[in-house]
């Protein structure tokens, strides 16, 4: 079960507990680098049905060599210690990687390939949710032992216990953007970030002091990235282009900042 740090409870489909029952599980927090240090003792509680967990940074090759040296032998030990899921005269083990949209599920599969038999990526990633449709065939990623990992699509609950969480999810890249609309979701990014004092963003965008006016922050956003757009006025003496600031392109790159960690280590949860 892969998980967003930086969303540690809000990430986790509490349907996912209920299915996953005695079944042997490892709960994987991802981008823990991006998470706050100071807040980690909430995010690494225990597996979703009580099973162990592992925490991996971004895809740094020292972080993830890290954590597949810790997975891989995690969950033949596992496996190995269930009589119910162990079959002797069976040695290859079939994993299913589990979690909420653009958590990184594939992301983990192709290090994992990468790291333990040196091939290239065998599953498509990308920024957006939704990448994965369908549930893929199985892919090796170990040979010793032989294990191979099955990637899913991502699974939202059907329904958000609150609007909050659903903002966390958003802000975060499991729900597309345009879903929610850029412009609320970095509303609810900057009273996060004033909220826990997470105050990177005054100084990368120029600002004088933190503030809470989302629109007077898209106002820095636009200027100190330059996202302004060409507009055709109607004037008494014919058309006028004029160049004015593009706030969506804004909220979306003050969105871009905080999930690339340019705005501070930071947990919603």
């Amino acid at each position: 079960v892969l998980n967003n740090a930086h969303i540690p409870l809000s990430g986790r489909n509490p349907i996912l507990q209920e299915v996953l029952g005695i079944r042997p599980h490892i709960l994987v927090l991802n981008k823990m680098d991006l998470a706050d240090p100071s807040r980690q003792p909430v995010s690494t509680g225990g597996g979703l049905a009580g099973g162990p967990w592992v925490h991996a940074d971004r895809a740094t090759v020292t972080a993830l060599l890290h954590v597949s040296l810790q997975i891989v032998p995690l969950v033949a030990k596992l496996v190995d210690n269930s009589p119910r899921y162990h079959r002797a005269e069976s040695t290859e083990y079939s994993i299913l990687v589990i979690g909420v949209p653009n958590v990184g599920k594939s992301s983990l599969i192709n290090s994992l390939r990468r790291l333990h038999l040196k091939k290239g990526k065998a599953t498509p990633v990308g920024g957006d949710p939704g990448v994965t449709k369908a549930v893929l065939t199985r892919i090796q990623v170990c040979e010793k032992p032989l294990m191979y990992l099955v990637d899913t699509p991502g699974v939202l609950a059907p329904k958000l216990g609150n609007v909050e969480t659903g903002m966390k999810l958003a802000v975060c890249g499991a729900i597309h953007d345009h879903l929610v609309g850029e412009d609320i979701m970095a509303d609810y990014l900057l009273y996060a970030l004033n909220r826990q004092q997470q105050f990177r963003y005054v100084q990368r965008y120029g600002l004088a002091e933190a503030c809470d006016d989302i629109g007077l922050v898209l106002k820095h956003v636009a200027l100190a990235q330059g996202r302004t757009q060409k507009v055709k006025v109607l004037t008494g003496t014919g058309n006028v282009n004029m160049m004015m600031l593009n706030y969506p392109a804004a909220a979306y790159e003050f969105l871009r900042d905080f999930r690339a960690g340019r705005l501070g280590r930071v947990t919603l949860d």
